[in-house]
């Protein structure tokens, strides 16, 4: 009746328990049994919290310890059930303790919740009571009287409740009975009653055996041997000095430092009052962790002493006298904490590489901070360098969000290391850190930049299509395809011509190419405009313009505008018999398409009539006397000009100027007898072209100094000026510049009147010539203003001209 009390009372006391633990520790609370194998089913977390089971992976849901120890459970995130991970030994984890519940956190991301998970670990009857010697020694009187207890030692059962000792027995004999009594802990020990007066005379040694028996299923039991020597009476037991000795001790004491001293005294003598100390009561962990001196008392650390495992011990002290006659005292050592641990920190997650263009708060990772102490031993100060862009903001109790506070930017900064530094307040205080990586992941922020606003590009004409002219870059600071960079044309027409057909861009390299051959005379510059555009989605892009300037070569060769080309019009100039030494007689007309140097032209005569007669000027083609003329000269005067220009190589074209001396129109025979004679003249002129080039070139050199000087003697004299008469049809107008750089001066104007009457006639003068003369020792200066040509004859077959030239 008594036992079945006491198991309702148990039975009572373990329910409230556990509904005080489910109260306490949190949002969930399963319970059970030790020894339970590995992946077995204790509960189901989402239908117990109303979770989403398909949610659970994607909140990447698991079971975190609150102090980092073993995890014994984990979760099914597929079914969302709770199992076991690890088997449980009660005995191992929890001690001689009632309650054994071990707490977890249910964590969850997305967003971040936490929920406690108390499971309380149920104890199994796998443990058989034991006692802590292999023998009992007793030494009993003879004269001990009836009914005299003798205390056992106590059978020790690491299993609890209705699982660890509740009874003993002890084997038939004459003189001894067993009597079970319960301690103030609800231990229960056994005493041995002397039911019959011993013998020595018939019995000096006893020997029983003595039986505890759990109370669990299956049920256990532990035996000791109780070895009696019977002598004569002692009728003292040893007495404790106090019946509980409540001592404290620090963590990590070293070993061997003493704990506590017990004390008892027997008033007996000899050996009879000799005390001896053990433990009578004792769990496995203290056993392992203090040791008692059997002579002195004293107890002793024998082993480390860690209050995050085991903040307080209890046990029991027996003082034994040299009989056997036995006392015992409670031990309670209670361990004091120091800050012996340092924080830890835990990255519970990390969204890794975080976007550059993620808003400011954004949370990148998640971080738990543990500490083992406890008191201001565990409370943990977390902090992070100030030169980065994010912060630690404080969660669910331990937990911090790592976020951002400032924009990200890849092309300035492509990862960061965050040192986190975590310090308890204990004295001295600890810390530990954590550095944690971070990369930043690249978007398609930046367009490509041209390394210039505009290129210039230069090339000759006449260039070989598919030569390369120029090449433009561009720089994109983005990553990977974001920063790949790709160059085109933008559509455009040149001269009413698309671009594409005059340049063409490779699309990796930016190098522009000529499609084709360019003509400076065609055109001599256009732009164009180069498009860099990135590979990032969506694609960016930038322009830049591109001038191309053709320049020049020596491509055409001068042409002759006056006088016109043999074939078409026999053009003849009218020379007076009284021009006099430097006078203007005509004038060689010539233009080249070519620009620069390519047009400046040189005029040489390569051929003449009489070489020392007339000259031309290098650079003006205008064709003088290069003497007085008289009348020994002959009339008919032929000269071959050829104009050269400055290229390399030089071009050049020759042309024949035709010249009567006469004064009288009258006098003039047929021209075509002069243009007979002079085909005819060609084929000699060939063959002494070599004599006539070195004799003329001497002559004319001689002529000349002779002429100088005989000028400069003589009076002034009136020159005689002529001008040419050009058709405007013989100016293309590209051979005209505006600037004055091209071969034919804008400022020249050319004006013809006609005769009245036939070849015969006379010419008709709008002025004397003399009127408009210069000195013989003047130099013929470029008007101001347009000079005009003063007059021209046309005659039914040939045109001859004699004209002057004035500046108004």
């Amino acid at each position: 009746m008594g036992r079945q009390i006491f198991t309702c009372r148990t039975l009572i006391l373990l329910t409230c328990i556990c509904i005080f633990f489910t109260m306490v520790h949190g949002d969930l609370s399963y319970t059970v049994p030790e020894e339970t194998k590995r992946q077995s089913v204790i509960g189901n977390v989402a239908k117990d919290l109303g979770l989403d089971v398909k949610r659970l992976s994607s909140r990447k849901a698991r079971i975190e310890t609150e102090d980092s120890t073993k995890r014994y459970c984990d979760i099914n995130l597929s079914s969302g059930n709770l199992v076991v991970a690890e088997i449980m030994d009660r005995e191992e984890l929890c001690g001689s303790r009632i309650a054994c519940i071990l707490n977890y956190e249910l964590v969850l991301e997305n967003p971040l919740e936490v929920h406690r998970v108390s499971l309380q670990i149920e104890d199994i009857n796998d443990n058989a009571p034991r006692f802590p010697n292999e023998r009992i020694m007793f030494e009993i009187s003879e004269s001990a009287v009836k009914g005299k207890r003798f205390s056992l030692d106590e059978a020790h059962d690491s299993d609890i409740g209705q699982n660890a000792v509740q009874g003993y027995t002890l084997q038939r004999n004459d003189h001894f009975i067993l009597s079970i009594h319960e301690t103030a802990e609800r231990g229960k020990y056994a005493e041995l009653v002397l039911e019959k007066e011993l013998d020595r005379e018939e019995q000096n040694e006893i020997n029983l055996i003595l039986t505890a028996n759990d109370g669990g299923t299956p049920q256990r039991s532990g035996t000791v041997l109780i070895h009696i020597s019977v002598l004569d009476a002692n009728d003292n037991t040893p007495v404790f000095s106090q019946p509980v000795y409540r001592v404290t001790l620090s963590e990590n004491a070293p070993l061997g430092s003493g704990v506590v001293t017990v004390s008892a005294t027997d008033a007996d003598e000899g050996a009879n009052g000799d005390v001896s100390y053990e433990f009578s009561r004792i769990s496995d962990r203290a056993a392992k962790r203090f040791s008692i001196d059997k002579i002195t008392g004293e107890i002793k650390v024998n082993g480390n002493i860690d209050f995050e495992e085991e903040k307080s011990y209890e046990m029991r002290v027996q003082a034994k006298d040299g009989p056997g006659l036995t006392s015992s005292a409670k031990i309670v050592i209670d361990v004091t904490d120091v800050n012996d641990n340092a924080p830890k920190i835990v990255l519970k997650s990390l969204n890794d590489p975080v976007p550059e263009n993620a808003v400011i708060g954004t949370e990148v990772g998640i971080i738990n901070v543990q500490d083992k102490d406890s008191g201001d031993n565990r409370k943990i100060r977390c902090s992070i360098q100030q030169n980065v862009p994010f912060k630690l903001n404080p969660s669910i109790k331990n937990y911090f969000s790592l976020t951002t506070t400032d924009a990200l930017d890849r092309e300035k900064e492509v990862d960061y290391n965050i040192t986190i530094t975590a310090t308890d307040e204990g004295s001295p205080p600890l810390s530990s850190f954590m550095t944690i990586h971070l990369s930043v992941s690249d978007i398609n922020d930046n367009p490509p930049v041209f390394e210039e606003q505009f290129y210039s590009a230069y090339v000759s004409e006449n260039n070989k299509a598919g030569a390369s002219i120029c090449s433009v870059t561009a720089r994109d600071p983005d990553w990977r395809q974001n920063g790949t960079v790709l160059y085109s044309l933008v559509s455009s027409e040149v001269n009413g011509i698309p671009v594409s057909s005059f340049l063409s861009v490779n699309g990796d390299t930016g190098v522009i190419h000529a499609v084709r051959s360019f003509d400076y005379e065609q055109f001599r510059s256009f732009k164009v405009q180069v498009v860099a555009r990135d590979n990032g989605s969506p694609p960016l892009s930038s322009n830049t313009t591109v001038s191309v300037f053709i320049s020049d070569e020596n491509d055409n060769s001068p042409q002759i505008l006056y006088p016109a080309p043999e074939g078409k019009t026999l053009m003849t100039e009218m020379v007076p018999k009284a021009a006099l030494s430097g006078s203007l007689v005509s004038k060689v007309i010539a233009v080249d398409a070519d620009s620069g140097q390519n047009a400046w032209l040189s005029y040489y005569i390569i051929k003449s009539t009489d070489p020392g007669l007339f000259t031309i000027g290098l650079r003006t083609g205008e064709i003088r006397a290069q003497r007085d003329i008289t009348e020994s000269d002959n009339m008919k005067q032929n000269l071959v000009i050829s104009v050269k220009d400055n290229g390399q190589p030089p071009l050049s074209t020759t042309c024949s100027v035709y010249l009567l001396i006469s004064d009288n129109l009258a006098e003039v025979p047929e021209l075509k007898d002069m243009t007979y004679e002079e085909n005819n003249s060609n084929l000699t002129s060939y063959l002494i072209i070599a004599l006539v080039s070195v004799s003329t070139f001497f002559l004319t050199f001689i002529i000349l100094i002779l002429a100088v000087r005989f000028c400069h003697r003589r009076k002034p004299r009136l020159l005689f000026d002529g001008a040419v008469a050009i058709p405007s049809a013989y100016l293309p107008p590209n051979y005209a510049e505006v600037d004055g750089t091209g071969t034919l001066r804008s400022s020249y104007n050319y004006d013809a009147y006609l005769t009245t009457g036939s070849r015969t006639s006379d010419f008709k003068f709008v002025r004397s010539y003399n009127d408009n003369t210069l000195p013989a020792s003047g130099t013929l200066k470029m008007c101001q203003d347009d000079p005009y040509v003063s007059s021209i004859i046309n005659t039914d077959y040939d045109e001859v001209r004699i004209s002057s030239i004035s500046c108004k």
